[in-house]
């Protein structure tokens, strides 16, 4: 990591949004944001990608937020894969951070208003909204289900918390069980969810060889939730799960990339009908994911019909 360089952008000359993440010129919102610009009436406004390695040295993440701080027409970021790492680096460079992001560590939005630089965690808000398109309700309330998140990054405590939020009531999953490759941000998960709802057990599991997602994929109910949280298939190829692995039967399972190899939701489709899966991959979670962030750094209100047009279009580009 030491001796890690980055490609920092020269001086804005027009209002100019970036994309902090690792292959970001893979992304399809560089071909959507021109056309949602439009439509939002963002004149002049462009995207630029921001590319960094994986768990960099926090010098190279205070050196991009340094810029985007100091470019007038710089007016923010939106943060992938980094989130914890830039919150970590450069969180005393911001004058605001909203609550999720001091609850949870993370950074997924990079904003300014009136002079000031604000950091914002909308995973939180934007998984919500992507889970309240395919988990029925009352899901958890019928069918006693669980939930295991491969990752425990940003996405997978954003997911948790949501889950578990007390307006759900007995709306809950029975259990949520994180697991992930590295020790440290498994016990970080751990500090920030444990007692979050005392209705919903926590479990942690260290799997840091292949084979151990498997062992405990066997252990859930039916009718559970199971997450690739992991960035594997996307930012590096593959799957957290071996080839031949069962999901259990009547399942939700939620591939959080919807670019790369995506081999988890391949492994996914394979059984969809034998186990009677629904399948779903991260192109909602994307859309109201970028939507949140550009509604920040733009100073904008995307309301529901704008954001149906939005979508729309999102999905001409697909």
């Amino acid at each position: 990591m030491e001796g890690d360089i980055v490609q920092l952008p020269e001086k804005a000359v027009v209002p100019t949004m970036y994309f902090i993440g690792v292959t970001t010129g893979s992304s399809s919102i560089m071909k959507l944001f021109p056309l949602w610009a439009k439509e939002l009436g963002l004149d002049n406004a462009v995207l630029k990608g921001i590319d960094i390695e994986i768990h960099s040295d926090p010098s190279i993440y205070r050196e991009v937020v340094e810029f985007i701080k100091k470019d007038e027409l710089s007016l923010g970021a939106l943060v992938t894969t980094h989130k914890i790492d830039i919150y970590n680096a450069a969180r005393d460079m911001f004058e605001y951070l909203d609550p999720y992001a001091v609850k949870f560590g993370e950074l997924s939005s990079i904003s300014k208003k009136h002079g000031r630089l604000e950091g914002h965690a909308k995973d939180p808000i934007s998984s919500g909204f992507a889970m309240q398109a395919f988990i029925p309700k009352n899901y958890w309330k019928d069918h006693g289900g669980e939930v295991m998140i491969m990752g425990a990054g940003g996405s997978a405590l954003a997911i948790s918390s949501y889950l578990m939020r007390e307006e759900h009531g007995e709306d809950v999953p029975s259990k949520i069980i994180i697991t992930n490759r590295s020790k440290p941000r498994l016990d970080s998960a751990r500090e920030k969810l444990d007692g979050m709802n005392p209705r919903v057990k926590m479990e942690y599991h260290l799997c840091s060889q292949p084979g151990q997602n498997d062992e405990v994929l066997k252990t859930l109910k039916p009718y559970s939730l199971i997450v690739n949280a992991t960035g594997m298939g996307k930012d590096r190829p593959g799957s957290p799960l071996m080839d031949g692995s069962m999901f259990p039967p009547n399942s939700l399972v939620w591939e959080l990339n919807y670019r790369g190899d995506l081999k988890f939701l391949h492994q996914a489709n394979a059984q969809k009908r034998e186990r009677n899966l629904h399948v779903e991959d991260g192109w909602i979670y994307f859309i109201y994911g970028w939507t949140l962030v550009i509604e920040e750094v733009f100073h904008i209100k995307i309301d529901p019909q704008t954001f149906g047009r939005l979508e729309r279009i999102a999905h001409t580009i697909r």
